[in-house]
């Protein structure tokens, strides 16, 4: 027995947040499929193209994952007499779903950028542009003893409590509150002009902005007081312990340094050839080690590169002008390029190893090795014509 496509779908999100994709991303997620179907075998792909969705069908998949997304621009129609819509098609009535997982995982820890990064051997390798810490609240809730964990689980279901990868922290300190209900109270505890002290915890708990009302409603749902005493604090961006560790992008170093001509060579051992194969621009003889890699097209974090201290940047898509203008500094770290797909390709069994650690046998996975590059010939010229 398989397991549900909601399922997989919650273990890919949680491995690759859709909270981490560049706003303009709009085709991640689930494009076809029901939710509810379920899945028994997935293939993982770089791309939706015609070769993948038939491979699907071949190895008796329920599900296609891809890196890119199948509808990344905006399109008026999917009739099966357009490319886009012939797939969408084909996929639906062979009962596949296809989910995409595009900027998330560029930017997610573990995600297409450190598999990137452990495909080339780097070492220590961090986000070369860490994702802001997003700034969270702190509310601060007085009730009485025994209904202190009553309310940190309310206020945990309302979405309180995370920290890092730890579920409803809570810290709750023992006090005592005093109060006096005046005429048109009813209060819970006491009487109307009689003063009263009650034990009482302080419960303390972090939450996302977005969650203030969620958190308040459920703070007064389940707080025994007539009129609850909180209070809510905004609180400074602060970075986890142990740094950053989402963002686009890595810095890494090599175990030894080695030349750019070397290096180059390295690169295109290590990940799977294309026509496009791997260029380089820079001096041949320069000696490198510490490298920045982006996944696909990365042109427009070379600055990032270049204020990082990296001696070479590795991403794809480059444009002539660009890398002529950015290597007349030799100062500036040299540029290898690769095939766009060729750079993506290292995470796919990544996401496939997501998947059987969640289900185990239940869900079975297999990796697309079909070159679905757009570039499909290359006729070698010499390797440098100034030299």
């Amino acid at each position: 027995m398989g397991v549900r496509l909601a399922e997989v779908l919650a273990a890919l999100d949680a491995a690759y947040p859709p909270r981490l994709a560049e706003p303009w991303d709009t085709g991640i997620g689930l494009t076809c499929g029901d939710p509810d179907d379920e899945v028994r075998h997935v293939l993982l792909a770089v791309d939706v193209d015609p070769v993948t969705v038939r491979q699907a069908r071949d190895v008796g998949a329920q599900l296609l994952v891809t890196h890119h997304p199948l509808l990344f621009r905006p399109v008026q129609s999917v009739a099966a007499s357009t490319a886009k819509g012939s797939l969408l098609h084909t996929l639906i009535r062979s009962g596949i779903a296809h989910v995409a997982a595009h900027t998330n995982a560029d930017r997610a820890r573990g995600g297409v950028n450190d598999a990137f990064a452990e495909a080339l051997g780097l070492v220590d390798a961090v986000p070369l542009v860490p994702v802001t810490p997003p700034a969270l609240d702190k509310v601060v809730v007085f009730v009485p003893v025994d209904h202190a964990d009553a309310m940190v689980s309310a206020l945990a279901a309302a979405g309180a409590g995370t920290i890092g990868d730890y579920a409803e922290a809570a810290f709750v300190s023992a006090g005592e509150g005093r109060f006096t209900p005046m005429p048109g109270a009813h209060p819970a505890i006491g009487a109307v002009g009689v003063a009263e002290r009650v034990a009482e915890a302080r419960v303390e708990m972090v939450l996302p902005p977005a969650r203030r009302a969620d958190v308040v409603a459920a703070l007064r749902a389940a707080h025994p007081y007539e009129e609850p005493a909180f209070d809510l604090y905004e609180m400074a961006p602060m970075a986890p312990a142990g740094g950053v560790r989402e963002g686009l992008g890595r810095l890494g170093r090599l175990p030894a340094p080695m030349t750019l001509s070397a290096f180059t060579a390295h690169v295109a051992s290590a990940l799977p050839a294309t026509a496009w194969g791997v260029r380089a621009a820079g001096d041949p003889d320069r000696v490198v080690e510490a490298v920045a890699v982006c996944g696909g097209a990365g042109g427009s974090e070379l600055p990032s590169a270049t204020a990082s201290g990296a001696d070479v940047y590795v991403t794809s898509d480059l444009s002539h002008h660009v890398v002529a203008e950015h290597v007349v500094d030799q100062a500036r770290p040299a540029v290898v390029e690769v095939a766009h797909w060729a750079g993506e390709w290292p995470w796919l069994a990544r996401a496939a190893a997501v998947i059987e650690a969640a289900f185990g046998a239940a869900v079975t996975t297999t990796v697309s090795t079909l070159r679905t590059d757009a570039w499909t010939v290359h006729v070698a010229g010499e390797q440098d014509a100034r030299r």
